[in-house]
């Protein structure tokens, strides 16, 4: 994912300290611990089906790549990037492996650069599809099964997993439409941008990949993404619920 000289090694040193000081707080709370276990298979189906999208974009305007490359698939196996993993385990934001597309084989209806948007959007659009689907989950069970079901102990872990299903994708659809390299956001506002600012873009993209870099070890990340998050969030849930009539 990242293409410019900054040492990756350091990122990894980096993030393996930050994950050691987190472990060692989820193993001194055991509440912190559950969170996390339960936050699992929602980063799972989160990557999967964002990477997917992302392969089945590709393929639809012409461009194999992904399929060659075993891409086109909805084994999680083969979306994990292991830095985005953990950050979407640990702070709620992430990145999957990047899906390789060749915008050169993509149908003539529409320019390379629209279809490199289309294509990068299409993962946080899924990601948000997905959170429509569980938030409607959630409510559905709500409203059959009864609120004394969410006090249960089968009942609670249900919920505390589609819960914790729908923050993931939203978290990862919102932070990967950041307009900054190498998330999606910097291709989808491409198309947008008048000639000037966009030649201008692409030839400081390097200095972007620093400040994204800068962004997400200090943190300053979840600043910028979690009101989207709890706005996008609320939105969700009221629609969900108005589907429901709770």
């Amino acid at each position: 994912m990242f293409n410019f000289s900054f040492d990756k090694r350091i990122i990894y040193i980096i993030l393996g300290i930050m994950v050691l000081s987190m472990v060692v707080q989820y193993l001194a709370n055991p509440g912190m611990l559950f969170s996390l276990l339960i936050s699992v298979p929602g980063v799972l189906i989160a990557i999967t089906f964002h990477e997917f999208a992302h392969a089945f974009v590709a393929d639809r305007l012409g461009d194999d790549t992904a399929r060659r490359e075993g891409r086109l698939s909805l084994n999680p196996f083969d979306h994990l990037d292991p830095i985005g993993t953990v950050l979407l385990l640990f702070a709620g934001f992430g990145w999957g492996k990047p899906v390789h597309v060749n915008p050169r084989n993509y149908t003539r209806k529409m320019s390379m650069e629209k279809g490199e948007a289309l294509v990068s959007i299409a993962g946080p659009v899924m990601n948000f599809l997905l959170a429509i689907i569980f938030a409607i989950l959630y409510c559905g069970i709500l409203k059959f099964a009864g609120i004394s079901f969410m006090y249960s102990t089968i009942g609670g872990i249900v919920m505390d997993l589609i819960s914790a299903t729908v923050s993931i994708n939203i978290g990862l659809g919102l932070f990967n439409l950041i307009p900054l390299p190498p998330l999606d956001g910097s291709k989808v506002i491409m198309p947008f941008l008048p000639f000037n600012a966009k030649q201008w873009f692409i030839n400081n993209e390097q200095i972007f990949y620093i400040v994204f870099v800068v962004l997400w070890i200090t943190g300053l990340t979840s600043y910028i993404i979690t009101p989207g998050i709890q706005a996008v969030g609320g939105w969700i849930s009221n629609l969900a619920a108005a589907i429901w009539g709770l």
